[in-house]
């Protein structure tokens, strides 16, 4: 299978994975063909990448770091929940069971990320972007997990951190929807209401017997940032727990890779280069450190081109080397198809490194909120 930005997409080419709506439907199965009018839906719903067939990576397999079935289970808990919490007539009712209904899917989340030593961060956006806020509690809690366990948290403590990071914009439910769906710049008053969903979240979680009181402070701490330029109290680096450092980091990273109303989505790479401008300012070292090496920058399916003027698709990330993937070369210097493709691994060829990736956008993001 092939990983093509949405804009390189063209009448003909036939679906590789499948394609969910925000409620965790799949709206498009594997093997359709896709029409021009299928594309424009495509393309209005906001998805950034999709997987297509081509005869010359169809051996070409990539993994889901944790199963369809649990996230779409995982997605209608979320759905469920955080609607009911917008709903004041739905509060009582829906608190006292958060914390269980979420428990098992923390479980299972846990259970799979675990199950392969060598998981890696990869693209999660296919899907409609309908609901970005319940993919976005879900992609940040599975990149969390996986970071604690690289990390080497006990499975009590990653149940915690799995919940803090599931909720940790649980607060969000209270911002309205003109504001945090807003198509533009936000101006410094409706900055101000967004910063406010921390506090949401925290007052939300605190007294809640079935949230631990640390998933409370998840919530509160995850926009604080080391160098006390974050929200909402200004907090530095020794006074925030390590929870919410991790689960900053994996929620400025979904943000950036994630289309929005107000600017395209960036390759990994390139969100990658944007976390470590804040290295040891806003984000702690060693845990970019260990964030960098569990991301495939160059996700498997990605066209590329190379120094040495040959263009390809990535075929396999080396885990302990994730910058320097094997590439199934397509196409020559000239730009023209191969007769023979072949695979060409960077680790063995020092001097040629990835220029160039096909649908990388050039603007840097607007500020995550």
């Amino acid at each position: 299978m092939r990983l093509l930005p949405i804009t390189s997409l063209q009448p003909g080419m036939r679906l590789a994975k499948k394609i969910y709506n925000d409620d965790g439907v799949v709206l498009l199965s594997e093997g359709v063909e896709l029409t021009s009018g299928i594309i424009r839906k495509l393309y209005n719903h906001g998805l950034d990448y999709i997987y297509i067939q081509d005869k010359d990576t169809d051996d070409v397999i990539v993994r889901d770091i944790v199963s369809p079935d649990t996230k779409r289970q995982a997605l209608r808990e979320i759905r469920t929940h955080f609607r009911s919490l917008a709903d004041p007539a739905f509060q009582k009712a829906t608190y006292p069971i958060i914390g269980k209904s979420f428990a098992g899917i923390i479980d299972t989340i846990i259970s799979e990320i675990s199950a392969d030593p060598e998981v890696m961060v990869m693209l999660m956006s296919m899907h409609t972007k309908d609901n970005y806020l319940y993919y976005h509690s879900l992609n940040v809690c599975i990149y969390t997990l996986l970071l604690g366990k690289v990390h080497g948290y006990s499975q009590e403590e990653m149940k915690v951190l799995g919940i803090g990071s599931l909720l940790h914009d649980v607060g969000k439910a209270y911002i309205p929807n003109e504001v945090l769906f807003k198509p533009g710049r936000l101006t410094d008053a409706e900055y101000n209401i967004i910063k406010l969903h921390t506090e949401y979240g925290y007052k939300m979680l605190k007294d809640e017997p079935g949230i631990p009181l640390l998933a409370a402070h998840c919530a509160y701490q995850h926009h604080e940032r080391l160098n006390g330029s974050g929200y909402p109290r200004g907090l530095q680096e020794h006074e925030i727990h390590e929870y919410a450092k991790w689960i900053g980091i994996a929620d400025s990273y979904d943000a950036l890779t994630t289309s929005r109303v107000y600017r395209a989505a960036m390759l990994p790479h390139e969100a990658l280069e944007v976390l470590y401008s804040g290295s040891g300012s806003l984000y702690d070292k060693d845990m970019l450190a260990i964030f960098k090496s569990r991301i495939a920058i160059y996700p498997i399916g990605l066209t590329v081109t190379l120094s040495n003027g040959l263009k390809g698709v990535v075929v396999h990330i080396h885990s302990a080397i994730p910058q320097r993937p094997i590439v199934r070369i397509l196409y020559n210097e000239a730009g023209e198809r191969i007769m023979a493709p072949f695979d060409m691994d960077l680790l063995a060829h020092h001097t040629v490194m990835v220029t160039a990736v096909e649908g990388m956008n050039a603007h840097m993001p607007a500020p995550i909120t």
